[in-house]
């Protein structure tokens, strides 16, 4: 190749394989496809997501408030049930993945907890091989379920999609991960209480910032399986949404200052992680393509990654494209021809599937990657039409084998250039006026970290 960078418009042509981006200095390097990652996204199961689904619309109804004592109905023995799942799992992974179920109390309030009530998150943790690697990663789906008034802890609530299309993604992610060997912790939770309203993860997010964890990425799946809308008549599998949010929830006073020096509202970490996502699926799932959604959820809804937003973690929720209000929330009925209820029989069990795979390239891809680049800063001491970047090494886990410089017209919803570098250091033949930059640390096998956007120096 003659030129020095190599340009993509879509993350899409991540998926070729191989793509060879020569650096400024005319070195080689290559986007890679793991094959280990290639296999174990070939190795997600629509059959078992399915079998995963109908085993929790067994117990009837998930309802939060429903009862803990009966073994086959209710959330107690629904949560018992993922538990035992996921201990399946962890009997493959060698010792490294443990198993349970996370229990707190929540108060009443006035509202849907009419009394206190003990719940728990299902939680498998398979622990990073490297001691000196403090990184974590979350993926969620919540195991409780609703139908038409969120109060009725008694009706059948079955529950298969919303959310047991995300809660099966969980368990089936933990079942194909946990043989493989990860520097970085990855959790698998089947979260409770999110239809009460967001109790399990407003839990796990307080108990994550008390516990000063390094949580790198929060991954929240609620509603991945249904691909035909009511209303609108469209029929989709091959489309997700991600929701991310632009303006941080916790956002300070120093940080609003840059965002606004920089026009810096689509370049959050939250953003930067829908991206990642977005080429990861480009680049291991076929026939999925990723819609970034601007927003933080839908109108008059919420997810579980909203909690870990507020707490100032990085957090997505991923999302069917196109919903269908008459099995969601619905009490299980036949009226006007219309059979009501969120059954087995309305989930794609392929879309699942690839949604799955998904997550999992997007897990796995970042938990082997090197930390992120730290320090990342543009120069904007001198008036010039070339763009100067600087940054540091991580000081933790292995040393990058080099560095992807990211770049993309201030228009442009993702990065349009990669550009390989060796170095902590690169001047580029743009101007930093007229386009966004980003740092990527990279491995040997091609493994990126996160995008860090750099900071204005002087």
């Amino acid at each position: 190749m003659s030129s020095s960078v190599f340009s993509f418009a879509r993350a899409g042509a991540a998926a070729l394989g191989l793509l060879f981006l020569p650096s400024l200095t005319q070195a080689q390097a290559i986007i890679k496809t793991d094959p280990v990652i290639k296999t174990m996204t070939e190795q997600v199961s629509a059959q078992e997501l399915e079998r995963l689904v109908r085993g929790l619309v067994s117990f009837e109804t998930r309802h939060s408030l429903s009862t803990v004592k009966d073994k086959k109905k209710g959330i107690g023995a629904a949560r018992n049930w993922a538990q035992a799942e996921m201990e399946k799992a962890a009997a493959t992974s060698g010792g490294r993945m443990t198993v349970t179920q996370d229990r707190y109390t929540v108060k009443a309030d006035g509202r849907r907890i009419p009394q206190d009530v003990e719940m728990a998150n299902v939680m498998a943790t398979l622990k990073g091989t490297d001691p000196n690697d403090d990184r974590v990663f979350i993926v969620s789906g919540h195991i409780d379920s609703r139908n038409t008034d969120v109060m009725d802890a008694k009706g059948k609530a079955p529950g298969a999609n919303d959310d047991g299309s995300g809660t099966a993604a969980v368990i089936e992610l933990a079942r194909v991960m946990a043989r493989q060997q990860f520097p970085a912790t990855i959790i698998f939770v089947c979260v409770q209480g999110e239809e009460q309203g967001l109790y399990g993860a407003k839990h796990l997010a307080e108990r994550a910032k008390q516990e000063n964890w390094n949580l790198v990425a929060m991954l929240n799946n609620d509603m991945i399986g249904n691909s035909f809308s009511d209303e609108t008549n469209l029929k989709d599998n091959t489309r997700v949404r991600i929701f991310s949010e632009g303006v941080p929830a916790v956002e300070t006073p120093e940080m609003a200052a840059l965002r606004k020096s920089t026009g810096g509202e689509n370049d959050s970490r939250s953003r930067q992680l829908a991206r990642y996502m977005k080429e990861m699926t480009s680049r291991y799932v076929p026939q999925l393509e990723v819609v970034l959604n601007y927003r933080t959820d839908r109108f008059l809804r919420g997810g579980d990654h909203t909690p870990f937003s507020q707490a100032g973690f990085t957090a997505i929720r991923v999302c069917e494209m196109n919903e269908n209000y008459q099995y969601q929330h619905q009490n299980v009925r036949t009226e006007n021809g219309i059979n009501y209820g969120d059954f087995p029989e309305h989930v794609d069990f392929e879309y699942v599937r690839k949604n799955t795979a998904m997550n999992l390239a997007t897990l796995a891809n970042l938990a082997l990657a090197p930390y992120s680049p730290e320090e990342v800063g543009v120069v904007t001491s001198n008036l010039t039409n070339k763009t100067e970047l600087r940054w540091k090494a991580p000081a933790k886990g292995e040393r990058p084998a080099g560095y992807y410089i990211l770049m993309r017209e201030t228009s442009s919803p993702m990065w349009e250039k990669k550009i390989y570098v060796e170095g902590t250091t690169t001047t580029l033949p743009y101007s930093k006026d007229n386009y966004f930059f980003a740092v990527q640390a990279v491995d040997a096998e091609g493994h990126e970290s996160l995008p860090v956007v750099p900071r204005p120096l002087r």
